[in-house]
This record gives C-alpha cells, structure tokens and sequence, in this order.
C-alpha cells in the first residue's frame, strides 16, 4: 500500500469531519484514555525503537521523558476536560441589557503536526493530546530521522484513535515541505529555528495560524549566592538528559561571582561525566564537532562506545560558533561575568532562549532578570524538568517560538474562542435605531457631554 500523502490524508479528514460531525466531550476523554494506555503497552518496544534510532539511547530517559510524559498529559487532560470546554459568560454593557453573552471554546478542525527526532513521542503526542482534548482531529508527521519510531508512532495512534480521527504522515524533506504547505486549521511544528521560518513561510501563504517550539541558548545565570557544588550538579543533570539534546537544556554557564576554575572543579567532583544516550546520528556528531573546532574544551571524562559522547566544559571566544549557535549535545559553554547587569547584557544581545535558569539568586536579583529579559519561562534552582508540568503552559519567544502548549495553555491553542449573544426583547441600545427619534439625539449629547 503506498505512503498517504499530506494533501491525503488531510482530505481523509475532512471528509471524516464532514460526515461524523466534531467529537463530543465523553469521545475526547475517551481517546485520552484509550492513547495513554496504548503508549503503556507499547512502552518498551517505543524504548526499544527509539535505542536503534539512536544508536544508543537510554531506556530509562526514553520511558520518562517520552512515553510517562506524554501519559501524565493525557490523564491531566482527561481529568480537567470538562472545566475548561466549559461555556464562559462575559459581561453585557447596561445598555444592552436583559441580553446574555457567553464564550464557547470548539475544535478548530484538523490539526497539522510536525514532529523532531530528540523526544520522538513526546513531541509528536503531547500535541496530539492537546488537539484531541479540544476536540480536533490530527496528522503527524514524525521524524525521518528515527524511522522505527516513526513508524511506531503511526502504530500506536492507528490503535489508540483509529483512521477516522488520526493519520499518519511518514517521509523525509520533500514530504515535510509539502506538509507545511497544506491549508490546516492550525500547524504546529516543534524543530530548529531556521527551518521553523520556512514553516512559517509555507503556513502563511494560507493564512494558517501556527505555534512554534524552536530552541536557543538557554543561559544558566549561577550568581554569587549559589553553593556552586549544587548549582553544578543540577545544571549538568539538565544537560546530561538525552546527551544534551534537549531543546531547553542549559547551554552556556553565566558565571557572577566565582571563577570558573572554581566552577571546574565543582563539575568534577559531581561525579557526573557520561550520559546514558548517545548523540543521536553521524550528522549530529558532525555538528557538534564543526561547532567545538578550535574551543578550549574541559572533558569531564572519557567518551563512551560509539557516539556516546562525555560531558565537557568549553570556554568559547566571540567569534566561535559555539558562542552563537545552540550547542544541543553534551558540551556547555561557560562565560564569566563581571556581574549581573553583564549577564542580563550577554542574554538581551540574542534571541531570548526557551529558558532562562536562575541558581542563588535573591529576590532582588529575580525581579531584576525578570525585567529585563523576555524568554518562554524563568526557573530558579533546577532545569528541564518543567517541561514535564502537564499543567505548565509550554513554549517560547521570539527566535525561541511562538504560542503555548500543554495543558490548558495547549486546549486553548488548538480551540476557536466563539462568541455568542443573544438579546432581549427590548433594550436602551433600541433607542438609537433608525429612523432615530429627537430623543435619541439629546442622549447622544449628554452621553457624550456636549449638551
């Protein structure tokens, strides 16, 4: 049987649509349940899949952060449904009155996804609860870069929402592009910023509305409050999940306060060096190498088996192109600061980040972040494991995206808000139909104050 297309399988569905109407609240939690539990029973062959994709990659992180993610969407979904489908009243101006106003959320249609290679199926589906939960029916198109888990991923929604409600899309470059070129009702695309321009492109000649979750260099701010021995642990705990390929993992250390031999030091003694995924293909190690040539580079330990990479302070000079492009892998750049105002000048100079991490900060020095800095969250103490807050609306900025997801944040996006009105038999307003009576005049004068 040959591949669907994009234009395929998004006329599928609309015909689909058409003919079955949108999905009542009880189907919705419905194939909430019915997905999470799907992902359950899948969950060690998607662990399975996702290591020979990688060439290595951690069953734990993959249970975690794919599959247990996207689980504990689902089911926090499934529980709030019916709060937030809720119609809202709104308030009527007197001179309308006895009429009523309200505010309905309903499905915006079929939604568009666009899925990348580092979390496979937690990016591809939490997106996917999010639609379903406000009601709308999904294409996927999940990454070629991970051809078993993609074709999983088709699997799993094939058995957990069926053909009438999700589809599918599998392909690499040409059959993304045409994918972005399709008339959906929203398109979602979680990947790289330079090619989420061309998504945008392609979604605007259609005048599709889009969300989309790109990347950056996430700054970690480690000010002189911080007990460095923590701080450095809990920053390379961030770093070391998915080997640093993790659109909101710490990229560059900006140090106030200590010396970075100090911060060597405390890295080294964390006893954390290697992590249990590996970079993800050739081409990544490729990256990362081009983007390491010629940087002071402070391994915290011998490499692993095949691309299993360890982790390593660099200290890049201005014109590196690690001190400008993401690392996204397992090497974090490091930048002493004269102080907080340099800091804050070294995160405003580019595009603001995913996240901005704050470590020994006094209120004072949160507020003054806070203020001065736009990014997707502010999180003090700890990093990357926000991104598992089902209840968190999830997202970026700027360069580092656009919209929210997850949660209610993520109903809302894929939800038309629709107004409704409906007027009483009589109001002051009637006043002022045509033909307008004298009376009419003399209270548009006083109203206005010029009687």
């Amino acid at each position: 049987m040959a591949a669907e297309t994009p234009s395929g399988a998004l006329a599928r569905l609309r015909a689909a649509e058409a003919r079955d109407g949108r999905l009542s609240l009880d189907q919705r939690r419905d194939l909430l349940d019915r997905l999470a539990k799907t992902l359950l029973a899948r969950a060690e062959d998607l662990a399975a899949a996702l290591d020979a994709d990688f060439g290595g990659r951690s069953r734990l992180e993959t249970l975690l952060a794919d599959v247990l993610c996207t689980v504990d969407s689902a089911r926090y979904s499934r529980r709030h449904l019916k709060s937030w489908a809720r119609p809202r009243r709104a308030a009527v101006p007197y001179p309308f009155w006895p009429a009523r106003a309200w505010e309905e959320p309903v499905p915006k249609g079929i939604i568009g996804i666009m899925a990348p290679w580092n979390y496979p199926v937690q990016l591809a589906l939490v997106p996917v609860v999010d639609a379903i939960a406000a009601g709308n029916r999904v294409v996927v198109k999940p990454s070629e870069g991970v051809p078993r888990t993609a074709a999983l991923i088709a699997e799993v929604l094939e058995a957990a929402l069926g053909p009438e409600i999700a589809a599918t899309v599998l392909g690499g470059p040409d059959v993304a592009a045409d994918f972005a070129a399709q008339q959906w009702d929203h398109l979602m695309f979680t990947g790289g910023t330079e090619t989420g321009r061309k998504v945008a492109v392609a979604a605007a000649r259609n005048l599709v509305p889009v969300t989309l979750e790109l990347g950056g260099k996430c700054p970690a701010l480690v000010l002189p409050g911080a007990d460095l021995a923590v701080a450095a642990r809990d920053i390379l705990v961030g770093k070391a999940v998915n080997a640093g390929q993790t659109c909101v993992a710490p990229d560059t250390v900006l140090l106030v306060g200590h010396a970075p031999e100090a911060f060597i030091a405390a890295c080294r003694a964390s006893g954390l060096a290697l992590p249990e995924t590996g970079l993800a293909s050739d081409a990544q190690a490729a990256r990362l190498d081009r983007l390491v040539e010629g940087v002071a580079l402070q391994p915290l330990g011998p490499d692993g088996p095949g691309r299993q990479r360890a982790l390593a302070l660099a200290f890049p000079k201005p014109a590196d192109a690690l001190a400008r492009e993401e690392a996204f892998g397992p090497v974090l750049a490091v930048e002493p600061m004269v102080g907080l105002a340099a800091a804050i000048g070294w995160i405003t100079a580019r595009p603001a980040p995913l996240a901005i991490y704050l470590f020994g900060a006094t209120p004072a020095e949160t507020a003054a972040v806070a203020a001065a800095t736009r990014s997707g969250a502010l999180v003090t103490a700890r990093t990357v494991e926000y991104a598992a807050f089902p209840a968190l609306g999830f997202g970026g900025t700027g360069g580092s995206g656009q919209g929210r997801y997850h949660g209610k944040a993520g109903f809302l996006t894929f939800s038309e808000i629709r107004s409704h009105v409906r007027h009483g038999p009589w109001s002051l307003a009637r006043l002022f139909d045509l033909p307008r009576k004298r009376l009419a005049h003399r209270l548009i004068s006083r109203l206005v104050g010029t009687r």
